[in-house]
């Protein structure tokens, strides 16, 4: 018994092939293991009164009513192959009991096979997609283990609609093509169009584990294996390929119990050079055609930016505000495009309104996840030669607000940020404050009514459009530090710079160097922006302090 290390994993394996499935050999080898083969044994020789020698144990030759061929079969079986079973040959014998013109086909195969010897299978055989077993068994299958299931009305509809190769011909066909909508479908039509119609075929190979002179009896049959094949080359084969794993084993019900042990091998042969490089060049001009029609599908009319001109695409997203001291915020944000030499579609909204979003708490801070995408275009046309001309860059604003119960909102904060000059993925936090009134009655109001300071402009919040001195002033202006809000930014250029060699391409570099440089200088400036926001709070924090702890020293400093 050094041999029963059976395999119990008898769950469906997954394969994918490009080969043709008529290809697929599998070799199922049947043997019979009982009790019976180990100790219903005779002794050919006594060594002593009580003493028998192990070795000379032989099994008996008809102790379990089995003949020595049936005890063990082996057969290669190809897809679709069918082997006839004995129910089937005594079936079918009679051509009486033919019915259908598939019945009739298997009448005049099984007397072909009498003719030639008969079948050379005994226990092992096979159903195929056509025959009646696999309708009932599809139409039969559980969807639980449980013993006594009963199956659902869901249950039952489904089993109505085979997924079957044949039935993927068209439903209404001429219909269909003229008319998106049926009013009056028919109940076939509905079974057809409520389901995944995968082409799918089915083969069982089977096996009748009945005792000798006893073949035939369906209740004897049992699966062994069940293949599915599908239209894109997905190969279902339950249970699995034996391989190095150990056999599978069947033990019958009954008086006689028996026990059977059976393994599945793929034996299909394997390809030669020659179908293999005849395959290769059949791919290669399936993938060629693919490719030209898709490359049809585009066109050749790729749309160029002008000489001269970069071409700048952001898909963004404002993911999430921070800080704030409300709950229920909402993100407006718009971007301004420099009034020199930048210019945008007619169509496109350089503007827009997140939804409002209830905060959660994170950590110390409570967070709005607003996830919420925008995109625009924007072009830049190149047209000052000089070297001291330094392009300016769009900027992204925004503000926030909050929403109370009564619908009424209040200012949260302000921001703004230079978009990034460089394409890819960018992901921005944009400082915020808030204009502030030193009187308590102003945040009594905010609290109970709603409403607060608000700025008329808000490109205020960095150098506005309409600014033409040398020197922005804001002094005078109180403000508080407020929160943050978070964006993620997908950036792309398109120049023709990117592509040509000529002295366009030399002309255009400048302007991407002359951007390279205007993003250092963005970087510094935003070094030197939080250095300002860094005094402002070490001066409202002295500010908050009583005079008498402030030493002259500090309040001279500011």
């Amino acid at each position: 018994m050094a041999e029963a290390i059976w395999s119990s994993d008898t769950g469906e394996a997954v394969y994918r092939s490009r080969d043709p499935v008529r290809n697929l050999r599998l070799r199922v080898h049947l043997q019979r293991i009982t009790s019976s083969n180990y100790l219903h044994c005779q002794p050919a020789a006594q060594l002593g009164k009580d003493l028998i020698d192990l070795a000379t144990f032989r099994p008996h030759p008809t102790a379990s009513g089995h003949r020595p061929e049936e005890e063990e079969e082996e057969a290669v079986i190809g897809w679709q192959e069918k082997l006839f079973s004995q129910f089937e040959v005594d079936l079918y014998q009679n051509e009486a009991a033919c019915q259908s013109p598939l019945d009739h086909q298997y009448h005049q195969e099984i007397l072909k096979l009498e003719d030639s010897g008969g079948r050379k299978n005994r226990r092992i055989f096979t159903y195929t997609d056509s025959d009646r077993y696999t309708n009932l068994e599809e139409h039969c299958q559980k969807m639980t283990t449980a013993a006594s299931e009963m199956p659902s009305f869901l249950v039952e509809r489904m089993a109505n609609v085979r997924r079957r190769r044949q039935d993927r011909r068209g439903m209404e066909g001429g219909i269909l093509k003229s008319r998106i909508v049926t009013w009056e479908p028919s109940e076939e039509f509905i079974k057809n169009n409520h389901v995944i119609n995968t082409a799918l075929q089915t083969m069982y190979i089977m096996a009748d584990l009945g005792p000798y002179g006893k073949l035939g009896y369906k209740k004897h049959e049992h699966v062994l294996c069940t293949l599915k094949v599908d239209s894109n080359g997905v190969i279902t084969v339950k249970p699995d390929f034996t391989g190095s794993k150990g056999p599978y084993r069947i033990e019958t019900e009954g008086e006689k119990q028996e026990l059977w042990k059976y393994t599945i091998d793929n034996v299909s042969s394997l390809a030669q050079p020659e179908e293999e490089e005849r395959e290769q060049r059949v791919f290669k001009d399936l993938y060629g055609r693919h490719k030209e029609y898709l490359n049809s599908l585009v066109g050749t009319d790729f749309e160029m930016t002008v000489p001269g001109a970069l071409r700048l695409f952001v898909n963004g997203e404002v993911v999430s505000a921070q800080g704030y001291e409300y709950d229920n915020l909402y993100v407006h944000f718009f971007v301004e495009l420099p009034t020199s030499n930048w210019s945008s579609p007619a169509f496109q909204q350089l503007s827009g309104i997140t939804q409002t979003c209830a905060t959660k708490s994170r950590g110390m801070d409570n967070v709005a996840y607003f996830s919420y995408p925008f995109t625009f275009e924007a072009s830049f046309l190149h047209e000052d030669e000089s070297v001291d001309a330094l392009p300016e860059w769009p900027v992204l604003y925004c503000e926030v607000l909050s929403l109370d119960f009564w619908q009424r909102y209040r200012v949260e904060g302000y921001g703004a940020v230079v978009l990034p000059a460089t394409p890819g993925s960018h992901t921005l936090t944009v400082s915020t404050w808030r204009p502030l009134e030193l009187s308590p009655v102003a945040e009594l109001r905010r609290f109970f009514i709603g409403g607060s300071l608000e700025l008329e402009d808000l490109s205020y919040v960095w150098i506005p459009g309409t600014f033409k001195g040398e020197r922005l002033s804001r002094f005078g202006l109180r403000t508080e530090t407020t929160g943050s809000v978070t964006f993620r930014l997908h950036c792309l250029q398109q120049s023709r710079a990117f592509m040509e060699s000529s002295s366009l391409r030399k002309r255009m570099r400048s302007v991407l160097d002359r951007l390279e440089g205007f993003s250092q200088q963005s970087s510094i400036h935003n070094v030197l922006e939080a250095f300002r926001r860094a005094r402002r709070r070490m001066q409202e924090a002295r500010e908050s302090l009583p005079q008498d702890l402030v030493s002259p020293s500090e309040t001279s400093v500011s």
